[in-house]
């Protein structure tokens, strides 16, 4: 059976599925993108670096929730 072009292949290491994990909860929650306002970039809008920076520590979260040991009997 042929594999379907738009499957995706599982990911290989914890670091491709904290990447997984902090895209999924960046684009779901808009995480580091600052308040919204009523379709306007005033103050409450945050600039590329701090967006840029929000992101890397949503990454490193992941990447430590991810790489935690499970526990027993869950």
């Amino acid at each position: 059976m042929p594999e379907d072009s738009s499957e995706k292949t599982p990911p290989k290491n914890t670091d491709e599925v904290a990447l997984e994990l902090m895209k999924f909860i960046a684009v779901t929650t808009g995480y580091g993108r600052g308040t919204p306002s009523a379709g306007f970039g005033g103050k409450g809008s945050r600039s590329s670096e701090e967006y840029a920076d929000a992101l890397l520590e949503l990454f490193e979260r992941c990447r430590g929730t991810v790489s935690k040991p499970s526990k027993p009997g869950k």
